[in-house]
């Protein structure tokens, strides 16, 4: 790539060669010239706007959307611990007032309880009086108050609902008169690079307007099971938590929740629930006080190369079901542990985290189509959606775990006796062949098989003895496979499928 250095000045000393582009091109052809010279004025006609780096200006904007914005101020009581007595200053000492402060008005004896205050942001989708903001911000406080730009203070009355999987909660406040809303777009038509803006509380300073840019689209930071954030540069504080991050056109279309940041302040990493996700749950929130999640019955894990390759599947795609929950939709419909889930209501499931978020917003018994791979065939199932309680959600949770190639060698199996059974204590509902023993060295270890561990299925076919186990073992090796699959219970039962390489 060259680098051109544009002067106006001439050097009578300077090789014509290496001249200036501009200079050539007078040198050269007038016509190349004339035209050099009429883009040139094109540009200067078009003026600052040719160059300008993204919106001239917000403010029309912003000044319809900022009395739509609050912040949301909390108080909750707490109890001090018992702690050191404040030290004895003299009466009307400067220093009273700040040991009194600081050490709470404790006595040496039981603690006293203190106001507790924090602050957040959000903003009102009705104006009756319907405010959004996290549910972080509101967790635990007794008295919460929505401050709005004109100064007006408005007791919250009631949490019409939160769900902390999404972070999200609804308020209610009664105004005497309506109030300025905003509206949630569509947040799936935004892409990367779109400019964005931030209106919110951060550190207390209220009223604060940032921009930015979307940075990227369905981040997973490991927050829950429906992570898909919309991430900006738009500076994004403390205090900016609850509050809308808006599109151009002045619509809500995610709500600001978390920044990564050494020391609190913006580094330009900032992270909004999409608005297509805050819209469904805000509304589940506003009709039942609840969001009503759609609940298939499964726990998955991730289709990795090694799985793939040992189910042979033509690549590492869809959701792998380790575990079917007993008379749940996915029982009823005959999905079994081994299927891959590769299509859900005509939704693709490219990888394992995709198919929760998709469950979770098809409303509670729609009957929809999923599309499994089992043994090497599709085949579509139809499925009555349940409703995912809390305590399912806790069943439910996936897991994503690193795994490392590691190789059958290493390991030493049983038959499961009665002997070995009351040795490691392994559920009696359990049935297949038990690990005794693992080198340590192996890679078998390094994939955390363990003593105890019992082999239910290989290859998806259930084995009872330590010979079916090594005849389908060489069956795989004789096909050319590297890879074969087991389905490894552990001491109480819980499923998990690893493919083990046995070409070492």
């Amino acid at each position: 790539m060259k680098t051109f250095h544009i002067s106006n000045k001439h050097s009578s000393g300077q090789p014509a060669q290496s001249r200036v582009p501009y200079l050539a091109l007078l040198t050269h052809s007038r016509q190349a010239a004339l035209m050099f010279m009429t883009c040139l004025l094109a540009v200067a006609l078009a003026g600052p706007s040719a160059f300008a780096r993204g919106p001239q200006s917000v403010a029309d904007v912003a000044e319809k959307l900022q009395d739509a914005v609050v912040n949301i101020s909390t108080t909750q009581r707490a109890k001090t611990s018992q702690g050191v007595p404040a030290p004895r200053v003299p009466k009307g000492s400067p220093f009273e007032d700040f040991f009194d402060d600081f050490f709470n008005n404790r006595r040496g004896g039981q603690g006293t309880p203190r106001q507790v205050s924090s602050l957040g942001s959000g903003f009102v989708i009705d104006p009756s009086g319907l405010i959004v903001t996290n549910n972080h911000v509101i967790e635990g406080a007794e008295e919460i108050t929505a401050n709005f730009n004109d100064g007006t203070k408005l007791k919250v009355v009631k949490v019409i609902g939160r769900d902390p999987k999404t972070d999200l909660a609804l308020l209610k406040v009664e105004p005497k008169k309506p109030l300025v809303s905003v509206q949630f777009g569509d947040s799936g038509k935004m892409r990367v690079g779109d400019w964005v803006m931030a209106i919110g509380n951060p550190f207390g300073l209220g009223g604060t307007l940032t921009v930015g840019v979307i940075s990227a689209k369905k981040r997973d930071i490991n927050s829950g099971p429906y992570d898909e954030f919309i991430q900006t540069d738009a500076a994004i504080n403390r205090g900016n938590s609850g509050g809308p991050l808006f599109n151009m056109d002045g619509q809500v279309i995610g709500v600001n929740t978390a920044i990564i940041s050494p020391t609190g302040g913006s580094i330009g990493i900032g992270f909004a629930v999409p608005a297509d996700t805050a819209k469904l749950v805000v509304s589940q929130l506003g009709k039942f006080g609840e969001t009503r999640r759609g609940w298939l019955g499964v726990r998955i894990q991730t289709v990795s190369d090694e799985i793939a390759e040992s189910m042979g599947l033509p690549e590492p795609k869809g959701a792998l079901v380790a575990n079917v929950t007993d008379k749940s939709p996915a029982a009823d419909a005959g999905i079994i542990a081994g299927d891959v889930i590769v299509k859900f209501d005509n939704q693709d499931v490219p990888n394992m985290r995709i198919l929760p978020r998709i469950v979770a917003r098809t409303d509670i018994d729609r009957n929809v189509d999923v599309e499994i791979i089992r043994k090497g065939e599709k085949k579509t199932v139809k499925v009555r959606i349940g409703k995912l309680r809390e305590d399912e959600a806790q069943k439910e949770a996936t897991k994503e775990k690193v795994e490392k190639k590691k190789s059958l060698l290493g390991l030493s199996i049983a038959p499961l006796s009665d002997v070995l059974r009351s040795q490691y204590k392994i559920d009696k509902k359990i049935k297949g062949v038990v690990v005794t023993q693992v080198d340590p060295d192996s890679e078998a270890a390094q994939k955390n098989i363990k003593p105890g561990d019992v082999i239910v299925e290989v290859t998806q076919e259930e084995v009872k003895t330590p010979e079916e186990v090594e005849k389908r073992v060489t069956e795989v090796s004789s096909s050319g496979r590297k890879s074969v699959l087991l389905l490894v219970a552990d001491t109480k039962g819980d499923l998990r499928f690893v493919a083990l390489p046995v070409d070492g």
